[in-house]
Order: structure tokens, then C-alpha cells, then sequence
């Protein structure tokens, strides 16, 4: 007579674990960016070209150009160039390296992790700004030019913002459709030049060009005056033609992508 003997397999029941929370994503985020060599150096490079620029307007602009807005305009021109970078490497880094398979593992809702990414990019951008400010301020008071400080009002702090904020998330959303840095950098630099040339060639396409070219439409936010309402309008349909739309085509192309 022979007994049967039956063997379980111990299982590990998860399902009273708590999910990640969604400030935690956030901080790892932000911490994967200075964890990087590119992106710690991408950040210095954020400080230290903003300042340098900053210095080289303070000692080559004329008296009357030496004021907070002059300064703060300074700024734009480094950190519209960077952003854009901060923003894609925060995406495309991970898939570059093949951690995404960890990452996705610790939290499989893909969705969140990228909410959690704009967030970070967000901040970033924020910081960016705060520092862009700080830095404007000091130079004017060094400069000590009468009436420096004059004519400044929220709307330029805003306008600044749009185009920082923009910046980075236009970067991120070309992050999302590439999952390749070189590529999303790449071509978020070539596109608005091929654009510019296919314009000039096209004298149809110049009339179009507020509607259709993010960067075309954004040139009032840089004039200091009152935009209209078809400037306003033309901002909202270049932001959802650059930025909207391929955020949603890369959020679709990350939320299908197989993970090795």
C-alpha cells in the first residue's frame, strides 16, 4: 500500500502591499536626473551658462539695456536651448541605459510613471526659472542703472514661464515619441530649421507659420508688449501642434512599448 504525498509551493501574497506613492516616484525622478553623468552635468551646465551669459550681456550691453527685463530676457536664450535636453533626458535616459524594466517592475502603471516624470520635469523647470530670476536681480542691482527696475509686471514673470515650462515639456514629449536621446535631440534642433527654410522658400507657408510653428508663435512672449487675442490663439494651436499632440503619441507609443 503506497501513500500519496502532495507537496505545496509556498506562494507570496502581495496583494495587502501598498502601492508606491506617487510623491515617492517623484523623488526618484528627480533624484535619476543628478544620478546621471549627462544630467549632473547638464544641470551645472544650466548654472553655469545662464550665469555666464548673464555676465557677458552686464559688460556688453548698452547702459539703457541694463535693466531686470534685459536680464531677464538674457537668460531665456541658455536655458531655451537646455531645458528642452533636461526634458527629453528625463525620459529617454532610462531606456538608453535598460532600467526601464526595473522601473516598470517596482510600478507596473506605466501612466503614473510618466505623470510622475512631467511632475519632476516641472519642477526642474520651476527651478530653473527661480534661478533665472535670481540671477537677473543680482545683475541689476550690480548694474545700478536708473530706472532698471521699471515697466516689470506679472505678466512678464508669466510669459517667461510659458516659454521655460513649454520648453521643457516639448522636450519631454519628443523624449516619449524617440525613447532615443540622440534622436529626440536631435530633431527637436533640426525641425524648427527646416521649417525656417521651407518658409522662406514657400512665401505661402509664412502666413501659416504662426499658426503651425511653436517657435514662430512664441516671438511676441520675447517683445514686452501686450500680446492679442489671435496671439494668444496662435500660442495655444503652435503648443498643442508641438507639445500636446506628440506628448500623446509618445505616452500611447511608451504605454504598448516592449521592455527588454
Amino acid at each position: 500500500m503506497t501513500t500519496a504525498t502532495t507537496t505545496t509551493t509556498p506562494t507570496l501574497d502581495v496583494s495587502g502591499t501598498s502601492r508606491v506613492p506617487f510623491s515617492r516616484l517623484i523623488g526618484v525622478e528627480v533624484r535619476k536626473m543628478a544620478d546621471t553623468r549627462a544630467g549632473m552635468w547638464l544641470l551645472l551646465a544650466i548654472v553655469l551658462i545662464t550665469a555666464a551669459i548673464v555676465t557677458i550681456f552686464f559688460f556688453a550691453a548698452p547702459d539703457e539695456q541694463r535693466t531686470f527685463l534685459g536680464f531677464m530676457g538674457a537668460t531665456a536664450t541658455p536655458q531655451g536651448f537646455l531645458l528642452p535636453v533636461l526634458g527629453i533626458l528625463l525620459v529617454t535616459s532610462e531606456w538608453g541605459q535598460r532600467t526601464t524594466l526595473t522601473t516598470f517592475v517596482l510600478e507596473p502603471s506605466r501612466s503614473k510613471v510618466i505623470a510622475a516624470k512631467v511632475v519632476a520635469a516641472l519642477l526642474f523647470g520651476m527651478v530653473a526659472i527661480v534661478l533665472a530670476v535670481g540671477i537677473a536681480a543680482l545683475a541689476t542691482v550690480l548694474a545700478g542703472e536708473p530706472g532698471a527696475w521699471d515697466n516689470i509686471g506679472v505678466d512678464d514673470f508669466a510669459k517667461f514661464g510659458i516659454l521655460q515650462i513649454s520648453g521643457i515639456m516639448q522636450g519631454l514629449a519628443f523624449g516619449l515619441i524617440f525613447l532615443n536621446s540622440a534622436a529626440a535631440i536631435v530633431t527637436y534642433f533640426v525641425l524648427p530649421i527646416a521649417f525656417s527654410i521651407v518658409a522662406n522658400l514657400w512665401s505661402a507657408l509664412q502666413d501659416a507659420a504662426p499658426w503651425v510653428d511653436l517657435g514662430t508663435s512664441q516671438q511676441p512672449l520675447f517683445s514686452g508688449v501686450d500680446l492679442t487675442g489671435e496671439q494668444w490663439l496662435q500660442i495655444v494651436t503652435g503648443t498643442v501642434i508641438w507639445i500636446v499632440v506628440p506628448f500623446v503619441a509618445g505616452l500611447v507609443r511608451v504605454t504598448r512599448a516592449e521592455v527588454k
